[in-house]
Order: C-alpha cells, then structure tokens, then sequence
C-alpha cells in the first residue's frame, strides 16, 4: 500500500480511497490540484493496484490496519477528513467503528455497504470475475451479451457511464499488473467484513452524499449503520458527482469540513442545461435506474 500526498504540510489532512479495483489517479485525478488549495490531500493507493509495488490486496481489515499505522505515525492518528468512493466508504465506515484513529468528518460517496455470507460471497465473486477481471487488466469486455449491452449504453449516454468506466480503467494507465487474486480478495472481503450497526465516534460527524438514483433501500442501510448519519441528498447516480461534476464535489468537501449546510442551488449539477440531462418524466427517470441497476450488477 502507498498512499500519495500533495498540497502544503500545513492544511487540514484529507485522505481519499477510491472504488472497488480503482486506480487512484483515475478516481481522483481530476479533484486533487483543486483540494489542494484547502487540504492536505493524501490519496490511498492499495496493495495490489499501484503499479510501483508488487503485492496483492490481502483483506478489507489488513488494509484497514495499514491504513490505521499510516495515519498514526504520519499525522499523529489525527485527520480532518476521510472520503470513501464506493468501497472506499466501507474503509472510512471501518476507520470509524474501530477507533483507533480520529477523523472530525468521515464522508462516504455511493458508497453501498453490501454484506453476505461466506457462500454467497463467494459465488458472486466467481460470477463477477469473468466480466470483471478482462475489464480491469486490459479494458475487455470478453462476454457478448454484456459488451452488447454496454456498447448500447455508451451510444446513449450522456457522459455518465464513459465517465464511471474511466474511474474504474484509468485510461492512461497500464493495469495489467493487477492480478486476479487481488481482484478477487478485494471483491470477497468486502462483502464478508461486517461492518457493526450504529457506529457514532465520539467527535466525528458521518456524512453521505446520497445519490438517489441508487434506490431508497440505502437510505435505510446508511441509518442502520450510522448513528444519526448526515444525508446530502443528490438527484445522481452511484458516485456521479465526483465522476461528471469533480468542481462541484470540491465545493461539498469544503462544504462538509467547514460546517456549511449544502444545499442543491450552491452545486452547478449541468443536468439540464450543460450536458443534456432533461429529467422530462418520471419514464425517463425509470429508465435511468434500469441502465444503472444493470450496470452496477456487474459493477
């Protein structure tokens, strides 16, 4: 594991964890330099995703501790900020249950907290793999009706999807290192590692950009785990704001670290008027969780 740090020593430390099998540039890449104006911005790289190590991801709570030895020895076991993009709001959930370091804000993307059972992880993991693995290594998509169905969305998107697929394939950088024990070991160990209910850290305030369009059962879940959880709700997709709109996702993380309430008018959201997104029924907005229940099946 390594983790990248930029900005000036002296500002308020924010640590950034990025989605299942995610490159940190390809998450992050677009919301670092402007962070840097606020924060200290350190990007967490796992074992067995940077390209400068040749390890393998071990388990969600091996990588937990790691995380936990960093943060104690670099800045004293004390940060200002966590954010965890998907999975990584699992590692920021974990950070917080466990206690041993202190955050003041942990924030979670869309993020979806899924947990089963030994068996059912497992099977789903070998289901995944096959679409998953090609994806991640070299940007295939081996199985037909799958690649059918993608090519089919990118033709109708509005810059969602292409934008997600390169937080997840960072195309600029060779993944090929990534091994498919890795892949496999994240994927599993995420589904079996319980995350406890009602986690309410003393000091910490627990926020979660809500993407709406993920579906009302999160909502639930986020309150099942966390105590009195603070919802940003946002008319998005799975972690649409930082991938489409990264200026407006900078302001929520200020927003969020000085105590400001966020409400809809302060973020640009382009949805209508920059990038096409007429939401004009309630069948377009149907649709739009169809593609997007199908796509993060396998995603």
């Amino acid at each position: 594991m390594k983790v990248y740090c930029f900005g000036e020593k002296e500002k308020p430390v924010i640590f950034l964890f990025p989605g299942t099998c995610c490159h940190w540039k390809g998450n992050f890449g677009k919301v670092i330099e402007p962070l840097e104006e606020y924060f200290r911005v350190a990007c967490v790289s796992y074992d067995g995703f940077d390209e400068t190590e040749q390890t393998e991801f071990p388990t969600m709570t091996e990588e937990t501790e790691k995380i936990e030895q960093y943060i104690k020895k670099e800045f004293g076991g004390h940060i200002c900020a966590a954010y965890g993009c998907s999975l990584g709001g699992s590692f920021v959930g974990l950070l917080a249950a466990r206690g041993n370091i202190h955050m003041e804000y942990g924030i979670l993307g869309g993020s979806d907290l899924d947990q089963s059972g030994k068996f059912l992880a497992k099977l789903m993991t070998k289901l995944m793999m096959p679409v998953f693995y090609p994806f991640i290594a070299n940007g295939e998509m081996k199985i037909p009706f799958m690649k059918k169905k993608m090519d089919k969305m990118l033709a109708e998107d509005n810059g969602y999807i292409r934008a997600f697929m390169d937080m997840i394939k960072t195309p600029d950088v060779d993944m090929s290192h990534i091994t498919k024990r890795s892949v496999e070991n994240q994927f599993y160990s995420d589904l079996i590692t319980p995350l406890p209910d009602q986690i309410d850290p003393s000091g910490t305030q627990i926020h979660i950009l809500y993407a709406l369009k993920m579906g009302e059962k999160y909502r639930a879940r986020y309150k099942k785990h966390f105590a009195g959880p603070i919802l940003h709700e946002l008319d998005l997709q799975h972690e649409e704001l930082l991938a489409v709109y990264p200026d407006d996702w900078v302001k929520v993380m200020r927003s969020v670290t000085e105590n400001r309430v966020i409400v809809r008018q302060d973020l640009k959201l382009r949805e209508a008027d920059e990038v096409g997104k007429v939401e004009s029924s309630e069948k377009t907005r149907r649709e739009s969780e169809k593609e997007s229940q199908f796509f993060f099946l396998f995603f």
